[in-house]
């Protein structure tokens, strides 16, 4: 049999296919789209409580305590607890806020917010860990001992005041003194109440907000003893 001569071995080179412009444009669309679906429901919980504050109004009453527009996030700056540490105020976000101001003197009407505040938030029962107590005192450095004992369980920060009116603004005719503040737990200062404000009048607006938001808030920052001196 004759044989077949050996022919030299052949390869076939074949060409990737070519990247469809448009399908990646279609997938870059996709991924943009679903970040964003899901950027609205990890927000939709808090839309929904200011919603239903705001908005639906239960039982129809206005609320007491002036409503800020627009609502101004925490600053920037660093306060100093009763330790000496510096403190962000941006982290005390993650909790409703309860705010005082005043010199680290603390005058009489000082002593009476504080008082306020503190029975105000034991008030709430099992939800007052899902507000904070905060003096921001302004003035001297020193805190006299009897003030430290009274605010232990509150956040007292030291701050510059004239950082601190860059951010909070007391009504016309009134002294930043004057009010009780309330920042929610985004960080951003949504509330002012009067000057001489009635208790009973603020514990209302504290109810109604904590309720508002309570299927998605919830208390205990994360890092809180830390803030508060712990």
């Amino acid at each position: 049999m004759a044989q077949t001569p050996d022919e030299p071995l052949t390869l076939t080179v074949h060409s990737l296919p070519r990247a469809d412009v448009s399908d990646t444009a279609a997938m870059t669309r996709s991924g943009r789209w679903k970040m964003l679906l899901l950027l609205l429901a990890c927000a939709a919980p808090v839309i929904a409580s200011y919603f239903t504050y705001y908005v639906i109004r239960p039982e129809g009453r206005r609320n007491y305590g002036e409503l800020i527009d627009p609502q101004l996030p925490l600053p920037a700056f660093i306060g100093v607890d009763a330790n000496g540490r510096a403190v962000p105020l941006t982290q005390l976000k993650d909790q409703w806020l309860f705010i005082s101001v005043a010199d680290s003197a603390c005058d009489d009407a000082c002593q009476k917010h504080l008082y306020v505040q503190h029975q105000l938030r034991e008030g709430l029962g099992k939800d007052k860990d899902r507000l904070d107590w905060v003096w921001l005192r302004t003035g001297a450095p020193e805190l006299a001992e009897p003030l430290k004992k009274a605010t232990a369980s509150a956040t007292v920060l030291h701050v510059d005041e004239k950082l601190l009116a860059t951010w909070l603004t007391p009504a016309a005719g009134q002294r930043l003194q004057d009010h009780l503040y309330v920042v929610d737990p985004i960080g951003n200062w949504m509330m002012r109440f009067p000057a001489q404000a009635d208790p009973k009048q603020i514990k209302r607006d504290l109810d109604r907000l904590l309720r508002a938001s309570a299927f998605w808030d919830k208390g205990g920052r994360v890092g809180v003893a830390a803030v508060n001196g712990g």
